[in-house]
C-alpha cells in the first residue's frame, strides 16, 4: 500500500498527451492581426528570458501544429510537458518554459480581420 499521494505518474511511465487549451478571453477584443504581433513578439524575445533556443523553436512548432504532430514534436525534444496544454514545459536540464494562452490558441473575443 502507497501513500495516497504516490500515484502521480502513470503507471507504464507513460508521457502526459498535450491538449488544446481552455477557452480563454483577451482582456479586450482583439484583432488577428494584433493576435499574430502579440506572437511574433514572444516568440522574438522569449529565448532572451532562458533556457535553449532549440527548445523555444521545437515549443513553437508544436504551439503552431495539429495536437498529434505538437505531441510527436515535444516528445522528439525531449520536452517535459508540466500542464497538458504546454504552458509549463521543461527541458532535460531542468530549464522552465512557459507559454501564455495567446501562443497557444485564439481567444474567444477574436475580431476576424475584413
Amino acid at each position: 500500500m502507497g501513500c495516497a499521494g504516490s500515484s502521480q505518474s502513470k503507471p507504464d511511465g507513460a508521457v502526459k498527451k498535450i491538449r488544446k487549451p481552455k477557452p480563454w478571453k483577451h482582456p479586450q477584443p482583439i484583432t488577428k492581426t494584433q493576435l499574430t504581433q502579440l506572437r511574433d513578439e514572444f516568440w522574438d524575445t522569449a529565448p532572451h528570458y532562458g533556457g535553449r533556443k532549440e527548445i523555444w523553436d521545437a515549443l513553437r512548432a508544436a504551439a503552431e501544429a495539429e495536437l498529434t504532430l505538437a505531441q510527436a514534436i515535444v516528445d522528439s525534444a525531449g520536452v517535459i510537458v508540466q500542464s497538458s496544454d504546454l504552458t509549463v514545459c521543461y527541458d532535460e536540464r531542468g530549464a522552465k518554459y512557459e507559454l501564455p494562452k495567446y501562443v497557444l490558441s485564439e481567444p474567444t473575443n477574436l475580431i476576424r480581420d475584413s
